[in-house]
């Protein structure tokens, strides 16, 4: 231990004497957010082959991809705040930890029951790297450079679940299904090892944590979610559908009255009471809903209008997030120059754009509008919205918040997503003829979040010298993360 606390030390020293400190905790939380995420698309499309595996029908393995998903949305806001409280250094690297034992141990799952349980477990461990991920990376960056920082932070988010499909597909036709958990436990190792050696520790809050709101909490969000992911096959009058949306009404009800009556609130304050950070998380939950929503329509619209295999769909489905990777270092860039509401309502109208492509031309039938003026505006309007959703957040809290705040951001673009594939799915009801109408519902909800971004005015909490470190990509090749083509709605949405 004092050889492995000496190693510590002298890489810190190395790194202050170089001033490459920020840069070094950019790449390490981009790396450990590439390792979580990058198995999800892929992970759903093998499905159908895991089922067979294990001689059970294709349904029954659903929860493999819903329960993860509850799950850590349910884990964001309290690993949110338990790094707030007790430092992100801490929950980073032990949330990891657990992360990579539980997904070595899914590929070793002997049933279905097992499979979902470890990989519930790995996902909602591993949702510690959201969070503390950002919360790490705003400590250390400031005005224009947290800016450019979240563009960074956005495009791994969106090109990780790509890099997953082109590395894990050849990988599980090889060798099977295990060996997607084997080769994402031996990346994990990685940002795992990088973490412990580079990171510090984040200034730690004397409080409680707050338990009574974070029960209330889960009480809400976890009956929503299931609700709104579940209702397309319960049925939405369902006495199922119908108590979680009670049970969750009465939780998020109580859960405010807690907060407002909490010495130490589990939500801050400032998230509720202003509009800043108001309109950021209301922006990211419509606009996440019109993106994801848009994603899933574009998969069903390639197979039953125009005649794509699954397989043959997956190069143009690759174009819009290899589009929003591309773009999100640039809209750190406009975010840092022109300001998060400049950069955010152009972002928007370019999805709201991108939907009506769709609607146009699943209408006149040609792909080459699709592809156009539909997926390629798409991404480059969501690789705009993203940084500058995240920084106007930061940007509004108080330092020892930024878990929470980031927290809280996931989770309401994952609600948005869950609501906006459920929404839009229900409208096109397996027509082709309602494809045009089911893309212009995802237009009205970038139309809506661009209108909400209008209202976001930071305060600039912590004003510090502006690093104008550039740090090159060098993990990267994004709320959020791209169903597999054709994945049945009801079905969950995927993890955050």
């Amino acid at each position: 231990m004092v050889a492995l606390g000496a190693l510590r030390g002298r890489v810190g020293a190395r790194l202050d004497a170089r001033d490459r400190y920020p840069r070094a905790v950019l790449l390490t939380g981009l790396a450990g957010l590439f390792a979580t995420t990058f198995p999800v698309t892929i992970l759903t499309l093998a499905l159908p082959t895991i089922a067979e595996d294990f001689g059970v029908d294709e349904a029954g393995l659903a929860w493999l991809i819903t329960l993860p998903m509850l799950g850590s949305a349910l884990a964001l806001p309290v690993l949110g705040k338990l790094g707030d409280l007790h430092g992100h250094r801490r929950v980073f690297i032990g949330g990891f930890a657990l992360a990579v034992v539980a997904t070595a141990l899914s590929a070793t799952a002997p049933n279905p029951a097992a499979l979902i349980a470890w990989r519930t477990f790995s996902q909602v461990a591993g949702s510690s790297t959201m969070p503390s991920s950002l919360a790490l990376i705003n400590a250390v960056h400031h005005g224009k450079a947290r800016a450019k920082a979240m563009g960074w932070w956005s495009m791994i988010a969106a090109v990780g679940p790509v890099i997953g499909l082109i590395i894990g597909a050849p990988a599980i036709d090889a060798v099977g299904w295990p060996m997607l958990f084997v080769l994402q436990a031996g990346v994990m190792t990685v940002p795992l090892a990088a973490s412990w050696t580079v990171l510090r520790e984040t200034p730690s809050v004397k409080a409680r944590f707050d338990v009574p709101g974070a029960a209330a909490l889960a009480l809400g969000i976890g009956p929503l979610l299931l609700a709104v992911d579940q209702a397309p096959d319960w049925g939405f009058a369902s006495p199922l559908t119908v108590a979680c949306l009670v049970v969750a009404v009465v939780a998020l009800v109580a859960f405010s009255t807690i907060e407002r009556r909490a010495v130490a609130p589990l939500v801050p304050l400032d998230l509720v009471r202003t509009a800043a950070p108001r309109a950021a998380l209301a922006a990211s939950l419509m606009t996440g809903a019109a993106y994801m929503g848009g994603f899933f329509l574009a998969s069903l619209m390639l197979v039953e209008q125009f005649g794509y295999s699954l397989t043959s769909a997956v190069p143009i489905l690759v174009i819009r997030p290899a589009i929003f990777a591309a773009s999100s270092p640039l809209g750190g860039r406009v975010t840092a120059r022109a300001g998060v509401r400049v950069a955010a309502v152009a972002g928007g109208l370019s999805l709201a754009a991108g939907l009506t492509g769709l609607a146009v031309g699943s209408a006149l039938d040609s792909l080459a509008v699709v592809v156009g003026a539909g997926l390629v505006l798409q991404g480059i309007g969501y690789g705009l919205l993203r940084p500058a959703l995240t920084t106007a957040l930061a940007d509004s809290v108080a330092e020892h918040d930024l878990g929470m705040a980031g927290a809280s951001e996931r989770l309401a673009n994952q609600l948005g997503i869950v609501f906006g594939i459920t929404t839009m799915a229900s409208v096109y009801a397996s027509d082709v003829a309602h494809l045009p109408p089911a893309f212009l519902v995802g237009t009205g909800f970038a139309a809506a979040g661009t209108v909400v971004a209008l209202r976001m005015h930071p305060r600039h909490r912590h004003p510090a010298p502006e690093e104008e470190v550039e740090p090159a990509p060098a993990e990267a090749v994004l709320p959020p993360t791209p169903p597999a083509p054709g994945a049945r709605v009801g079905r969950g949405g995927p993890p955050p």
